[in-house]
């Protein structure tokens, strides 16, 4: 089969993988916290905001930590834990938080890493430090 008969068939098959949406916390917002296809889930942008107030705790590492947790309860929606991560983006309004980052982020690994950047960012919305996505793909 020639590359372009290869590449003709994964596309046709992405187009016909069954779709599913989750809704984000605020329901109101014109987005999705992750939206699965076949098995490949891309997983929205999230913030560590504390799940008790909604805040940003002033803690870099309580930031760093609920953030991760909420992207770990996305990737539990769809079935996946964070082993089942292929690609990360963090950004950081902040870059010299990168080690309090780090200290968080490896704690919550049993396998390999998945591959990632992190990126100096500038100021994000709520006031925010750090902001991840990623996409993930269902091992079999």
């Amino acid at each position: 089969m020639n590359k372009l008969a290869i590449a003709l068939s994964l596309a046709l098959c992405a187009c016909a993988a069954p779709r599913r949406s989750f809704a984000p916390a605020d329901a109101d917002l014109p987005f999705s916290s992750g939206v699965l296809v076949g098995d490949t889930y891309y997983v929205a942008g999230h913030l560590g905001r504390d799940p008790q107030t909604g805040a940003i705790p002033e803690d870099p590492a309580a930031e760093a930590g609920f953030m991760l947790d909420a992207f770990a309860a996305s990737l539990a929606r769809a079935g996946m834990t964070m082993d089942d991560l292929v690609q990360v983006q963090v950004f950081c309004a902040d870059v010299s938080l990168y080690d309090t980052f780090n200290a968080a982020y490896r704690r919550r690994f049993s396998g390999e890493f998945p591959a990632r950047a992190f990126i100096g960012s500038g100021q994000l919305l709520r006031g925010a430090r750090f902001e991840i996505l990623g996409t993930a793909v269902r091992r079999h």
